[in-house]
């Protein structure tokens, strides 16, 4: 049991902002009669363990463990290959043991990497082993038929029995700059796409990524701390360099292969990848501008492709979870931008409109699509920071989730996962519906945080943005206005004013050290509109001004000295953070910059060029988008504000360089600011004492620089 001693930003890092516990990544049998995920013993246990939830016809549902790391490895430490640690990186994976698995068809077994090693677990009786395959592997995959199991091995896709017998390479790399089975560095991190091989349904070939990243410069990231440990080489695509080249095979068992042919100089980007028995292999491809994808069926016999459908955008386009797809009667399931709505597409019908704002298929069943989706444009209610889970087929639309909040879902074989968060409780719920009845919940073991989120959900000014405004615990109107801390994230991918509790937690921390906190989320954050997000088109810079638009229009309802305005973010929002008291003094009165993106030449190619085009066309966009130039700071006012940069020296997704650069171009302009190096941090939350510690100096700066200590 937690000690109520301990402080929040200690039980922060320690739960893993209170992921741990927690259950995660299930899936439903085709049968309904199993559910399968992840779990830790404990909301402070770091170890995944793989549980399945039994749900007998007639009977009780019961929990069991079926592979147990501390089981499994007898004891031993756990060993990351490079190559694992980076993925877990791009999937901001921090938690140890069995962070992944993969089912065959029936969801009979399973496998999962753990400590290098392939593991396959027999879900019905409950047993694990351990494959004899060389190693160090990577994402291994049952085939549908659960006779074998394919991974990655140095670069190499191989396959091997499911009994460990006949392993063997399919694809070995060329070079050393090449692999095969593994996704690049801008699809795992920028494309939601973090696997390179697909079984076919008949489980007798493969489809495999080629990916050859020679043409990728090379920056080396270095632990100073350590001067005696080598750099580390990462080939990093920054926005106009060139990309790694990637290709796709079809491979036979018995390692003959077909090339899967498209225009890859118009198309470079293999965005998407789904193989299904509904029809042919399906690719989404994009330009590299990616104001065009094609949706291409690949001939496996021929490695030709035909073109099932072309998206344009004259902005850009969006990638999306769970589409392209065949539905069962073979038509194409996918989402659109059309008419200033984000919908759902069938074949050549569209099945939503303006009053949903669609985020993923969850599911294509028979007869309906299982979706989440937030609240449209045209909806009866703003519905803020709510997203929900809904049934859609021709016959019309059909809600699933209850209740204000965060809910998404998992379904087979008549059986749904839905898993809700609402502001009312700490955490997430995770019931079992079986016909629309609730059969069961999984169990979290999640630690109680020792503080409670007390937020308002609302909307500011004319654009009606997206607010979340907390207070101190205990806070009386007679106690008179508060200075205000801003923290947003504010931009793409990334938001922040959510119907849910836990998300707000940090927020309400700060709240309770004295301040108003205001979360905003303003143009380009996602789940109101496409024009909402494309606003920030050549212009992310204008995220700033959506946070002063805000901060003015809840003044008037809330405790707000504007007199008295700091604000922090980390990544998108340590750059928004450093643009607001650089280029808006007159409004913010101090910045806590974390990990920010200062000059945009030095973020990847797939995010920065989708809004801000090629740098060579444009430089005078990237300069205006930017916090530095080479000249200096860019477009900064002549007023001065404090300002404290954070950055973990081992963050290889935004690197170093930019707060580096930042503080020179700072201290070329004669501007006193504060610099914090977290020594081999990534661009993840770095360790317990650490992260608390960060928490605390941030708070001591924000009163020194506001002037609330004498």
């Amino acid at each position: 049991m937690t000690s109520q001693k301990i402080s929040f930003p200690r039980q922060h890092a320690r739960t893993m902002r209170f992921t741990l516990g927690a259950p995660r990544a299930f899936t439903v049998s085709p049968d309904g009669e199993r559910v399968i995920f992840l779990r830790s013993g404990s909301g402070t246990d770091r170890t995944g363990r793989l549980w399945v939830l039994d749900l007998p016809a007639g009977g009780t549902p019961k929990e069991r463990v079926v592979a147990d790391p501390e089981t499994l490895l007898g004891g031993s430490a756990e060993r990351l290959s490079a190559q694992e640690r980076a993925r877990r990186e791009r999937s901001r994976e921090g938690s140890s043991g069995i962070v992944g698995y993969a089912v065959d068809a029936a969801a009979e077994l399973a496998a999962f990497a753990l400590s290098g090693k392939v593991y396959v677990a027999e879900l019905r009786a409950g047993t694990a082993r351990a494959l004899p395959v060389p190693g160090p592997v990577i994402d291994p995959r049952p085939s549908p038929d659960g006779r074998r199991i394919a991974y990655v091995s140095k670069g190499a896709l191989r396959v091997v029995g499911a009994e460990g017998d006949g392993d063997r390479a399919l694809a070995e790399p060329e070079g050393a700059n090449i692999s095969y089975g593994l996704a690049e560095f801008i699809a795992a991190e920028e494309m939601q796409r973090s696997r390179g091989f697909w079984w076919s349904p008949e489980s007798d070939r493969l489809l495999v990524a080629r990916v050859d990243d020679s043409p990728v410069q090379r920056w080396w990231i270095a632990d100073p701390a350590h001067p005696d440990r080598r750099p580390a080489e990462v080939a990093y695509p920054a926005a106009g360099t060139p990309n790694a080249e990637v290709r796709l095979f079809v491979v036979g068992l018995d390692g003959t292969r077909t090339e899967v042919v498209w225009d890859r100089a118009r198309h470079p980007y293999l965005a998407q990848v789904h193989w299904s028995s509904a029809g042919a292999p399906l690719l989404l491809v994009q330009a590299r501008d990616q104001q065009s994808q094609l949706f291409l069926a690949v001939d496996t016999e021929t490695g030709t492709t035909r073109t099932v459908h072309v998206d344009e955008d004259p902005v850009w386009l969006e990638i999306f979870p769970g589409v392209p797809a065949w539905a069962p009667d073979g038509r194409l399931v996918r989402i659109a931008d059309e008419g200033g709505a984000r919908v759902l597409a069938v074949g050549d019908r569209l099945l939503t409109g303006a009053q949903l704002q669609l985020q993923a298929v969850l599911d294509i069943g028979e007869s309906d699509v299982l979706v989440s989706a937030s609240a449209g444009e045209e909806a009866a209610e703003p519905e803020i920071g709510e997203s929900h889970v809904y049934r859609v087929n021709e016959l019309g639309v059909e809600r699933v989730s209850e209740g204000a909040g965060v809910h998404s879902a998992v379904r087979a074989g008549g059986v749904t996962v839905l898993v809700s968060h609402s502001l009312e409780r700490p955490g997430a719920r995770a019931d079992v519906l079986r016909d629309g009845k609730r059969i069961a919940t999984v169990a979290s073991h999640a630690e109680e945080p020792v503080l409670s989120a007390r937020v308002h959900l609302t909307e500011g000014g004319a654009r009606r943005i997206p607010c979340a405004v907390l207070l101190p615990e205990g806070y009386k109107e007679s106690d008179g206005p508060l200075p205000v801390l801003m923290d947003p994230y504010g931009g793409p991918h990334g938001r922040r004013v959510l119907a849910a509790h836990n998300p707000h937690l940090t927020s309400q921390w700060f709240a309770d050290q004295g301040f108003a906190v205001v979360v905003a989320d303003g143009r380009g954050t996602p789940g109101r509109s496409p024009g909402w997000e494309k606003a920030v088109k050549n212009n992310t810079a204008l995220t700033v001004d959506d946070q002063i638009e805000a901060l003015h229009a809840l003044a008037g309802r809330f405790p707000l000295d504007l007199g008295k305005v700091a604000i922090r973010g980390w990544s998108f929002g340590g750059y928004l953070a450093a643009l607001a008291v650089l280029r808006r003094p007159d409004v913010f009165h101090a910045a806590v910059v974390g990990a920010p993106v200062t000059d945009q030449r030095l973020y990847d190619t797939h995010y920065t060029e989708r809004y801000l085009g090629d740098p060579a066309k444009q430089p005078e966009v990237y300069a205006h988008n930017s916090v530095l130039t080479d000249e200096g700071l860019s477009e900064a006012a002549d007023q001065v504000r404090p300002m404290m940069i954070v950055h973990g020296l081992a963050d290889d997704n935004v690197v170093v360089a930019h707060s580096l650069r930042l503080s020179s171009a700072l201290l070329s302009a004669g501007r006193p600011h504060e610099v914090l190096p977290l020594s081999g941090v990534t661009h993840m939350t770095p360790q317990e004492q650490v992260a608390e510690n960060l928490l605390l100096l941030q708070v001591d700066f924000l009163k020194r620089s506001l002037g609330l200590r004498g």
